[in-house]
């Protein structure tokens, strides 16, 4: 039992995770799950015990027993126990400050985090603001190469997603001429499809392989069927550069995704043995908080503790790219654009904090209270956090999934506002195409009749 006395009134927490759960910012998921804190007055007490709780009494309690929970597992045994026993008598709040301090270097971050639990980056965050977040995220920079080198400072980069509600092939390739010729892409072309048989899979991967092969585009390709589809087609021939998996943060969550650790192993295998690309990072993971809660999977536990215990099984297989799509969901876990932002901001710090290639996708759903300027506010911020890449939707409305996201013209108004250039092998291939120039698109952007 945890107790912290403000204003005179005293208030019980009965666990970890019942003090982190309280301690969260305000989310419509946690408040549905019956978990989070009744006042603003009983989050800030929750913050402080938080801020005194020692990083040794944590690791000793994790929220889902190891003896029943495979993402438990894989934290822990992934853990460099060296460097936890270093920083095991610090307070979460001293974590805190060490990770804003400006004492503190990108590799200092990058040595700690191999002895963070990610209960503890949770906490981490808990206790920062905005602000706080924005600063510690724009410190890590994790990087990863597939085809292309995602992640060094001064590029940012696109995933091109030439969805279509019908997986027609023409309506895919005009889609994703479009996005190439503005720029995005150098991420994945990566396509979600209506049909998820392998067959239809694989008829996907070809058409794009043939594509980025007939253009000599230095990206990969991919298409976001289900783990399983797309390892039958990877075994019958088809050409993937990068396999795609949702994950979540408890064994139970990722049971009803129909994936695992055993499953996750062959796949890396598999794309270590026959995947097309260079490599070593060969993986593509989507998360974002809520998952859990939807599928009544959370466990008591609350959705940014779970969202940083899927970064933490996630490291385990090394991916290229990890995408955050916190606003996917819609309002029963993430209610109005206030909570997009702040969802955004704290999942781009916990997966940088784990060393992961971070990408945001600052999503929402028409039946959300956000919009279009929510939208772009949480862009801003994440381009200013360091995100390493964005989704690249035509005229930002996905018409396979029925939601909102960042579209080929935002990207290109993020990389100019700040300054960023392509990845370096997109780039050159830009300037070749004509499409680019010293940084800045063309009058050729936006023309397809290049790809005659």
């Amino acid at each position: 039992m945890f107790t912290c006395t403000l204003k005179n009134q005293t208030y019980q927490f009965r666990s970890i995770a019942d003090v982190l759960a309280k301690a969260s910012e305000e989310k419509s998921g946690d408040i549905m799950a019956g978990i989070s804190a009744e006042s603003s007055l009983e989050r800030m007490a929750a913050k402080v015990v938080l801020s005194e709780m020692t990083l040794k009494k944590i690791y000793e309690n994790p929220v889902i027993p190891y003896e029943k929970d495979e993402v438990t597992r894989i934290i822990y045994d992934d853990l460099n126990l060296f460097i936890y026993k270093e920083i095991a008598n610090w307070s979460v709040g001293e974590l805190r400050d060490y990770i804003l301090s400006h004492q503190t270097r990108t590799s200092d971050l990058f040595r700690i985090s191999k002895g963070l639990t990610s209960e503890m980056i949770s906490a981490a965050a808990k206790l920062m603001s905005s602000i706080d977040l924005v600063m510690a995220s724009q410190k890590i920079r994790p990087t990863a190469h597939c085809n292309t080198t995602i992640g060094e400072a001064g590029r940012l980069a696109f995933r091109c997603q030439p969805n279509h509600p019908i997986d027609n092939p023409d309506g895919i390739l005009a889609s994703m001429k479009e996005g190439l010729s503005y720029g995005s892409g150098d991420a994945v072309i990566g396509v979600n499809p209506n049909n998820d048989s392998v067959e239809s899979v694989s008829r996907i991967l070809h058409m794009t392989h043939d594509f980025i092969q007939k253009w000599e585009i230095p990206t990969q390709n991919c298409v976001l069927a289900h783990i399983t589809t797309q390892m039958q087609a990877l075994k019958k021939g088809a050409p993937i550069a990068l396999m795609f998996q949702s994950l979540a943060g408890t064994q139970a969550a990722n049971e009803d995704f129909g994936v695992s650790k055993e499953i996750l192993d062959e796949a890396f295998q598999l794309m270590a043995k026959h995947g097309t690309s260079t490599g070593p990072n060969q993986l593509y993971f989507e998360t974002g908080q809520g998952s859990e809660v939807s599928l009544d999977a959370h466990l008591g536990i609350d959705m940014q503790t779970l969202e940083a215990r899927t970064y933490g099984y996630a490291r385990h297989w090394k991916p290229f790219m990890v995408n955050n799509v916190s606003g996917f969901i819609g309002p029963e876990t993430i209610y109005d654009g206030k909570q997009v932002i702040r969802a955004d901001l704290e999942d781009l710090f916990m997966g940088k904090m784990h060393g992961l290639p971070m990408g945001i996708a600052p999503t929402y759903t028409n039946h959300m209270q956000a919009d279009q300027n929510d939208q772009e506010i949480a862009g801003m911020l994440t381009a200013l956090a360091g995100a390493n890449f964005y989704m690249g939707v035509p005229g930002g409305d996905d018409v396979m999934l029925s939601y909102q996201d960042t579209s080929y013209h935002d990207d290109a108004s993020l990389r100019e506002m700040l300054g960023l250039r392509p990845l370096r092998e997109f780039e050159i291939w830009l300037e070749k195409m004509g499409i680019m120039e010293n940084g800045k698109l063309t009058e050729r952007a936006g023309d397809l009749s290049i790809f005659k």
